[in-house]
């Protein structure tokens, strides 16, 4: 008699299989780990998801007075709180994706050591999570948009605003990537860990979150390349005139972001899909 098994765990499988069987068969513990993630970030908070506003209005905020108002950092003829609150908006669901995917093995030892599940799982459930954030933050951006159109502020969405949900994929697809990577060389050098902390703060002067290509075209050419050739810089630089209309946009370097970001992404995949055979013997 043949058996039908429900769930077969090999000890040998290819590098590029993400196993979306298993993901799609362990769903509800994706939505179980969602909530876990949103809850026990915000639990014992006096104002628990408000932090999803007060941080991005805090942080605009403070980018108008210093970069917009002392160092005078043009902005496209855009409000300057708008086009800070675009870019923060971006760079936050970016950050937040790599940044907490980056330490999956590390923070969750324990749990990989005692059941199986499909580990993918994890990183996917905080890009999921993430992403709540992220639509908390773009009401808020819309909010603004808003009651700058009824000052009558120059600012005018086109239909490159229809390549919204490709950007936000892109911005998905590559914190997701870059963590995993990150994630699977943390096991053995543990050193990554305070290395991203910081990184990604650096990394963001380097992205156009708070001054747009345009200024770094006309004062330093020079250096162009090394904020161009940043995928979030493209993504970043589509989303602010996609809703904005202000920006420099063009189809060829979204092309090329694409394709790096599917390149990483394919790269982290397997990596993680390498590590997580073995890595409890080294955390």
């Amino acid at each position: 008699m043949t058996e039908n098994w429900d769930l077969e765990i090999k000890p040998e499988g290819s590098l590029f299989d993400l196993k979306l069987r298993d993901v799609w068969q362990y769903r509800d513990l994706l939505l179980l780990l969602v909530r876990r993630d949103f809850v026990s970030f915000y639990k014992q908070t006096v104002l628990g998801p408000m932090w999803f506003f007060i941080q991005p209005l805090f942080t605009t905020l403070i980018y108008t007075f210093v970069f917009g108002n002392l160092a005078s950092i043009p902005t496209d003829g855009l409000p300057q709180p708008l086009f800070y609150l675009a870019g923060i908006t971006a760079w936050n669901y970016f950050a937040d994706c790599l940044t907490k995917t980056s330490s999956v093995f590390t923070d969750n030892a324990a749990l990989f050591g005692k059941v199986y599940f499909p580990r993918l799982i994890v990183p996917l459930s905080i890009v999921v999570s993430n992403l709540l954030r992220f639509g908390v933050q773009m009401i808020l951006f819309f909010i603004l948009m808003g009651a700058y159109q009824l000052k009558g502020a120059s600012f005018q969405p086109n239909a490159a605003l229809l390549l919204f949900p490709v950007l936000l994929l892109l911005m998905a697809m590559l914190g997701l990537g870059l963590g995993m990577i990150i994630s699977a060389m943390t096991t053995k050098y543990r050193d990554l860990s305070f290395l991203i902390t910081f990184g990604i703060q650096l990394m963001m002067f380097v992205t156009t979150v708070v001054y747009p290509l345009s200024v770094v075209e006309q004062k330093y050419p020079r250096y162009r390349w090394l904020v161009e050739y940043n995928p979030m810089t493209t993504i970043i630089e589509a989303f602010r005139y996609g809703f904005l209309g202000k920006g420099t946009f063009s189809g060829a370097s979204l092309g090329v972001t694409t394709l790096i970001t599917f390149v990483i992404l394919l790269a982290g995949v397997v990596i993680f899909n390498k590590v997580e055979r073995n890595f409890v013997d080294t955390i």
